[in-house]
């Protein structure tokens, strides 16, 4: 299938924020104001999806308001980008209801991470459409929030030519969403080289244990020449990562794995370098492929925004990483 790239952002585009997963209710009046703020500076209009104050049993809304919302963010012609709430843990719930052609047919922006890494993927596959893992709406309700988050954004879905990813010089965990000013940066380490060597190849991945969802059906994409970008959250430890990456390593779906980038994890999963070099050193399919882990993206601060379905490039040597976006 024909990869589509969907229209860069420009200042006065229309963005919808949409619920697929957890709902707005969660989100906090102060933490509203900060994202419609740093949404505004960035010259971008916002608009709500209908449904997204709606909550259930599981702080969710029901699958028929979350397809309404999402059908509504692709066909309306002037939504330029849609961008999600926030994670969650429901969003395959809506694979099968989403009607494929009207998003081939109305391609845009469409961002988020953590969860909604199964509606990402599921679109490469159903549709071609690449897709961004980066900030949800309530990302950029930080009251401190990193220049470092914008920067990538901006990279990503603003301007169009390719880039470097550099580590930020300090990252954090705190929970900024309770206290804003409680924050706590600590000194990047910078990135790991468990394998050194070059690759390039299509971008594929997201959130581990969300993409291992897809296993087995028709939503999984499928790709030759792959450079993998996986993360995962707190709940995560070294066994469990090392399960889920097996898994995912034994399917036939992302054919001559070419390398692999792995995002940062946070200090509850206890997974330290010595634990992912162990995990790697037993993945025949990863001999010879370069390697890097600790990079900025996935349940840490501040992230970059990277294409899923894009085309990147990465070198790894005990010197130097080099990690380029080259089309997005």
């Amino acid at each position: 299938m024909d990869k589509i790239i969907p229209d860069k952002l420009k200042s006065g585009d229309e963005v919808r924020i949409i619920a697929p997963a957890l709902s707005m209710s969660i989100i906090s009046e102060e933490t509203r104001r900060f994202a419609n703020s740093n949404f505004e500076k960035l010259g971008l209009k916002l608009t709500f999806g209908k449904h997204i104050e709606e909550s259930d049993g599981f702080t969710s809304s029901s699958i028929k308001s979350r397809i309404t919302d999402l059908h509504d963010a692709f066909s309306d012609k002037k939504v330029k980008a849609i961008f999600t709430v926030i994670g969650g843990f429901n969003s395959n719930q809506l694979l099968e209801y989403i009607d494929w052609e009207l998003i081939k047919k109305n391609p845009k922006i469409f961002c988020g991470y953590s969860d909604i890494t199964a509606l990402q993927n599921a679109m490469l596959a159903k549709t071609g459409l690449v897709t961004y893992s980066g900030p949800a709406y309530s990302t950029l309700g930080q009251k401190h929030l990193d220049k470092y988050n914008i920067d990538y954004l901006r990279k990503c879905l603003i301007a169009d030519k390719p880039f470097e990813i550099y580590p930020p010089e300090y990252w954090t965990e705190d929970k900024w969403y309770i206290n804003q000013d409680d924050r706590h940066p600590l000194k990047n380490a910078g990135y790991w080289v468990l394998n050194s060597g070059k690759a390039e190849g299509t971008l594929m991945g997201g959130n581990l244990c969300t993409i291992n969802l897809l296993q087995g059906t028709q939503y999984m994409p499928s790709s030759n020449d792959v450079v993998l970008f996986i993360e995962d959250d707190e709940e995560t430890d070294a066994k469990l990562f090392d399960r889920d990456l097996q898994s995912l390593l034994q399917t036939n779906y992302f054919k001559n794995i070419k390398g692999v980038v792995v995002g940062k994890f946070q200090k509850e999963s206890k997974i330290s370098k010595k634990d992912l070099e162990l995990i790697i050193n037993t993945k025949s399919q990863l001999n010879d492929i370069p390697v890097i882990a600790n990079v900025d993206f996935g349940h840490t601060e501040p992230r970059i925004t990277f294409p899923i379905g894009g085309y990147v490039k990465i070198e790894a040597t005990k010197d130097k990483v080099t990690i380029t976006v080259l089309e997005h």
